[in-house]
């Protein structure tokens, strides 16, 4: 019996040094990204429409997964589906992420997978005696995608803090609107929304059409560049697939070079993916813009995160802004 045993763990050593009976769990066979509309979603529309993800996935030795990508609009469904376990990758701005992350240390904790980029948003009027926040007045109101604790309205809370000492300040001015319903009344004129917090391409839309001005860029009250949106997962997802995790990333790294060396055709990719009707001279002019990088590295999460725990909407800051994120991802002065 002892010659026996003996026997089968030779065998068996045999068979791992040959690689034909793994040491680790099988990665997922699949991934499920969801992703909402826009411009900051580029990175992910490059890689879906040319494989990037499947190849590093080869690349790195596992079989491709089968790739599923999903359409949700807004984080409370992104994080609904993430938890109950029917999405593996969700997408949403950095602020609200963070909110996300401190809501579920205990139970279902979720991690930055990567960022999207960063990108200038812009805060804009139509009230031609409306140059600083200073100057809005209980006339005035301001539309952003959902008050108080979207991306959009904490930024605005960051800079009423720094011009008033007063975080809410601005609060009882905001209402919640999508951004197309709110660039189209800003726009019209005849409507009580006067100012508008947002993105690209709508704050380039605005601008454009000579009707409105800025009042402030999000860069400037944050001190420099911060990540716009990102993509993050369930820390046990993570965990348990390492190099799915690696050609994730490795697959928007690829995406993001290819953007920034191919801006008009990365632009009439978007059109074309998005059945979008803008110009693509707009969508290439936003991809060139200074105030727009495409990156895998967050810049700036360590600013949202202080500044929530500041105002108590998370219990904590994290001592460093990689615990919000994935390891493996780079860094950049003053993330």
């Amino acid at each position: 019996m002892q010659t026996s045993n003996y026997l089968c763990a030779g065998l068996v050593a045999a068979a791992l040094a040959a690689g034909t009976i793994s040491h680790a769990r099988a990665e997922t066979a699949q991934l499920r990204i969801a992703q909402q509309f826009g411009i900051a979603y580029l990175p992910l529309i490059v890689a879906s429409q040319n494989g990037l993800i499947e190849d590093e996935a080869k690349a790195l030795g596992i079989a491709p997964p089968k790739i599923e990508w999903l359409r949700l609009s807004g984080a409370a469904s992104m994080n609904e589906a993430l938890i109950s376990g029917s999405l593996d990758f969700a997408t949403a701005g950095i602020a609200p992420m963070i909110l996300t992350w401190d809501k579920t240390r205990s139970t279902a904790k979720i991690i930055g997978v990567a960022a999207l980029g960063s990108m200038a948003n812009i805060l804009t009027t139509n009230n031609p005696n409306v140059k600083t926040l200073a100057d809005f007045t209980e006339k005035d109101r301001i539309a952003l995608p959902s008050v108080k604790v979207g991306f959009q309205p904490i930024v605005l809370q960051m800079a009423a803090d720094k011009a008033f000492g007063k975080y809410d300040k601005l609060d009882d001015l905001t209402v919640s609107m999508p951004h197309p319903d709110a660039a189209a009344q800003l726009l019209s004129g005849r409507s009580e929304i006067t100012a508008h917090f947002t993105s690209p391409p709508f704050s380039q839309q605005e601008l454009a059409s000579g009707k409105v001005h800025q009042v402030l860029n999000s860069y400037d009250v944050l001190g420099g560049p911060h990540t716009f949106n990102v993509v993050y997962a369930t820390t046990k997802f993570v965990n348990d697939n390492p190099k799915t995790i690696q050609a994730f990333v490795r697959g928007l790294d690829r995406a993001n070079d290819w953007i920034k060396a191919n801006p008009k055709d990365a632009a009439a990719l978007y059109i074309k993916a998005e059945n979008s009707k803008l110009a693509p001279e707009l969508i290439e002019s936003i991809i060139r813009d200074k105030d727009v990088n495409f990156t895998t590295v967050p810049e700036g999460a360590q600013k949202f995160a202080d500044f929530e725990a500041k105002l108590g909407l998370i219990k904590q800051a994290p001592a460093s802004w990689r615990e919000l994120f994935w390891s493996g991802l780079g860094e950049k002065p003053g993330s």
